[in-house]
This record gives structure tokens, C-alpha cells and sequence, in this order.
């Protein structure tokens, strides 16, 4: 019944005639050539696809094949001898793409009537093929939510360790800090003794030149290294 509204609703609208009977000849002359063809030798069976890898909440985001997720949906496709994927090759051929969209789609439908092909088939191959990808879309976004949850955890441990770590470290900067500044004052305290020593021994040693030998600006040192012979 869906065949047969979509066919009429599509042959509503109908394409230029030279457009639509151009490709519908074309693509039924290459469906009558294919029937009439010898069947080829029949091919080695092809590898079994690799399983998807399993679905767990925790881990990084999975990049497989889209035939993989295909095959390991909870829905598989059906297998069909013309698929939606098979319909979107014939939608790329080179063939129809001059056509307007209306030609287009007259062509392909009826290549596919001609082929046996059921619209319905071909249209659940579709759904369960977006609804597969959606599902594997969710199950991504909920694995990466996870994981980020799992490394925001660890960089605030890391965080936390660096932190303790730092704070450590930042107290033996200070503590350096600290008995730097106490060894500068022992020093400054020093040279204020150093200056009262100083100032003592000069008045003590004025008393002992005689009058007058610190005229004309020599100072008190070179007086007193001429009186006792120690001048260096």
C-alpha cells in the first residue's frame, strides 16, 4: 500500500518527459542487461566484520565503521538485495545527476519496481539504519560524559598533589626567606656595635697624638700609622 501512495504521489509531479524517459530507459536497459547477464562465479564468502568493542559506560570514545555498527546494532538491517545504501549509490550515479530532483526520483523508483525491489523494505532498511547510528551516537555521548567525569576526578587529585606539593615547597622558600632576613639584621645590628666600637677607639686614640698632628685634614688613621710605624 505505501508503494503504491508513494508512486502515485510521485508520479503527481512529473518530470520533463525527455529527463525521465532518458534515465528510466537508461536504468532499465542496464536492470534487463544485468537479468539477461550469466550469473558470475560465485564469490568467496567475505570475511566476518570484527564485533564492536563492548559497551561499557567508562572509556574513551570508540571509533569503528559504520558497517560495524550496522552489524552490531540491537536492530540489525535486513539483508536486501537493494538497500537504502544501494539507493544512495544510484542516487550519486553520474548517470541521473543533470536530472531534476523529480526525474531523479521517478527513475529510481522505477528501477526498483523493475528489480522486484519492495519500497517498504527499502525504507525500514533505513530506519533501522539511522536508528542504529542514533543509539551508537548515545551511547558515545554517555562513554564521554563518563570519561570526563573520570579525568576531572584525576586532574583534581593531581590538582590536590600539586597544591600539597607546592605548599611544601613554598615553606622552604620561606623559611630561606626567613633566615635570610635574620642573618641581614644579626649583620646590620653588628655594624651598629662595629660603629660605636669605632667611634670609642677614635676618641680614646685622640688623647694620645700629640697637639696639632691631625692638622691640615689628615685623619686620625694615617696620624696614628705615622706615630707607631704601622702604615701599611
Amino acid at each position: 500500500m505505501l508503494k503504491k501512495l508513494l508512486q502515485l504521489s510521485f508520479r503527481g509531479e512529473e518530470a520533463p518527459k525527455a529527463e525521465v524517459q532518458t534515465g528510466s530507459v537508461a536504468l532499465v536497459a542496464l536492470a534487463g542487461e544485468c537479468e539477461r547477464a550469466p550469473e558470475p562465479a560465485p564469490k568467496p564468502p567475505a570475511p566476518p566484520v570484527a564485533p564492536a568493542a563492548p559497551v561499557t559506560t567508562v572509556g574513551p570514545v570508540r571509533t569503528i565503521s559504520f558497517e560495524q555498527i550496522y552489524q552490531t546494532a540491537a536492530s540489525r538491517p535486513p539483508r536486501v538485495e537493494y538497500g537504502i545504501l544501494k539507493v544512495a549509490e544510484m542516487v550519486a550515479s553520474p548517470h541521473i545527476s543533470t536530472m531534476s530532483p523529480d526525474a531523479k526520483r521517478s527513475c529510481l523508483l522505477m528501477a526498483l519496481e523493475a528489480a522486484g525491489i519492495e519500497i517498504e523494505d527499502v525504507l525500514q532498511d533505513a530506519v533501522l539504519r539511522q536508528r542504529a547510528l542514533n543509539d551508537f551516537e548515545e551511547a558515545e555521548q554517555l562513554r564521554l560524559r563518563e570519561w570526563e567525569k573520570v579525568k576531572t576526578e584525576e586532574n583534581a587529585e593531581i590538582q590536590a598533589e600539586l597544591d600539597r606539593v607546592t605548599a611544601q615547597y613554598m615553606s622552604r622558600i620561606q623559611a630561606n626567606l626567613d633566615e635570610l632576613a635574620e642573618q641581614q639584621d644579626t649583620f646590620r645590628a653588628w655594624q651598629k656595635r662595629k660603629q660605636s666600637e669605632a667611634q670609642r677607639i677614635t676618641e680614646a686614640a685622640a688623647f694620645c697624638v700629640p697637639p696639632g698632628s691631625a692638622v691640615n685634614g689628615a685623619g686620625l688613621t694615617a696620624v696614628l700609622e705615622r706615630a707607631t710605624g704601622t702604615r701599611r
